[in-house]
């Protein structure tokens, strides 16, 4: 009966322990107290999660960095790839753009017939004013035929081998082409210069040009056909002690980009060099 006894106060007194803590801690009397105490196990969790990160770290940076630059390489690759399309889609339109353009050309020239060559080098002289084309007799192409773009007058044909030809820019200082100003008619010689300059001679002193004045061939000498643009003019040189005034033609053609040419294959030129009266 006693241990019954001593028992049952023993439970007692444990419940009643029990039971105040739990009013203690649910008024909240008991936080100073938890905090206190579990300070420095917070303390000591932090300390081992920071350490377990920074080892974690240490371990997979190496493999996260490698994969980075794998992935960096790639687009790298896929950026270069993506940027040379855009150059060969760009070559191509201006390739599609070129052949519209001369087609337009032969199209406004129906009398014509035309073959198409592609420049595949220039004369390295810097005296020189000639462009090397990737056609020749074995395509119907002669000495003398004159060769165009969509944009004007180019120069003509100089010399011909069985797939190739030379072709004599009218900016060289040996070529002279005759033209006459589109506006009003009169007669000129454009002639070449050392320098690419295109220059307007034997203009008579009366005539009146003005800057912006198309130039265009005049079909006469035998060596172009008719109305093929050359340029505009630039710029006038007028003295009033001169028979003639000269006047600086900016030409139709970029011959610094040029790569794709028309040559005029119906056009016969005519030497009348032997017609001409020799100095006495």
């Amino acid at each position: 009966m006693t241990g019954f006894l001593e028992r049952f106060w023993r439970t007692g007194v444990i419940f009643l322990i029990v039971a105040g803590l739990l009013f203690l801690a649910l008024g909240g009397y008991l936080n100073p107290m938890v905090r206190l105490a579990s300070t420095p196990w917070i303390a000591a969790q932090r300390w081992l999660m920071t350490r377990y990160l920074a080892f974690y770290e240490l371990v997979s940076s190496p493999q996260e960095m490698a994969a980075l630059r794998q992935q960096v390489a790639a687009l790298e690759e896929e950026n270069a790839r993506l940027r040379s399309q855009v150059i060969e889609l760009q070559q191509e339109l201006s390739r599609a753009q070129t052949t519209s353009a001369l087609l337009d050309f032969a199209r406004s020239r129906p009398g014509d017939r035309f073959v198409g060559a592609s420049v595949i080098g220039r004369d390295p002289s810097p005296f020189l004013q000639y462009v090397f084309i990737d056609k020749g007799s074995d395509d119907g192409l002669r000495r003398g035929m004159p060769v165009v773009t969509a944009e004007g007058l180019v120069g003509r044909i100089d010399a011909v081998i069985a797939n190739g030809a030379r072709v004599q820019l009218i900016t060289d200082p040996g070529a002279a082409v005759n033209v006459k100003i589109a506006s009003s008619e009169v007669e000129a010689i454009l002639s070449g210069s050392l320098t690419g300059e295109l220059t307007l001679e034997m203009l008579p002193q009366e005539a009146t040009l003005k800057v912006g004045d198309v130039v265009l061939t005049s079909g006469l000498g035998g060596n172009y056909p008719e109305n093929i643009l050359v340029g505009q003019i630039a710029a006038l040189r007028q003295q009033e002690t001169t028979l003639f005034q000269t006047a600086v033609v900016q030409p139709a053609v970029d011959f610094r980009t040029l790569r794709t040419v028309l040559v005029i294959t119906n056009f016969a030129p005519v030497n009348l060099s032997p017609l001409q009266p020799s100095a006495p």
